[in-house]
């Protein structure tokens, strides 16, 4: 038996579903493409959070199908909701960092409307769920942030 959600946080959720795929395909093309004297941190840096986008892909995904949505999965489906455009390609590491930065300011206010849509469906898990992330994406902000030294 699935849960009766309202429409804005099954909105919310496949937005986010397709948010995260772009990301974790940006992420990967950052990982592969970085270079010069960062490389090795940035290299590294940008597989972690690609590991952190794909269990976001998989926790938001299940959690629309609990609750009786269907999330968006093709690319092209994705792109085409997803507020995360691609990487653009032959971006500088300092430009990827940026651009990472960016596009989790988007996410977070994002996530934040999220937990609001959560709140007015009585939807506390969904919220907890949004709420987590936006957690761990200001905390990779603040050192993207400081390592580009602002």
């Amino acid at each position: 038996m699935s849960i009766t959600m309202s429409r804005p946080v099954t909105e919310v959720l496949n937005k986010q579903v397709a948010n995260w795929s772009v990301m974790y395909i940006k992420l990967h093309h950052f990982h592969w493409y970085v270079q010069g004297p960062n490389f090795f941190t940035l290299h590294a840096k940008f597989e972690e959070l690609y590991n952190e986008a794909a269990k976001y892909v998989d926790d938001l995904a299940e959690r629309l199908l609990t609750v009786g949505g269907k999330p968006v999965s093709t690319m092209q489906a994705c792109i085409g909701q997803a507020s995360i455009k691609e990487a653009a390609g032959g971006e500088t590491a300092e430009q990827m960092v940026q651009e990472v930065i960016s596009d989790f300011s988007t996410l977070v206010g994002e996530l934040k409307e999220g937990i609001a849509a959560a709140e007015a469906g009585n939807d506390e898990a969904t919220g907890d769920m949004f709420l987590e992330m936006t957690e761990s994406l200001e905390k990779h902000m603040w050192m993207l942030k400081a390592f580009l030294g602002k």
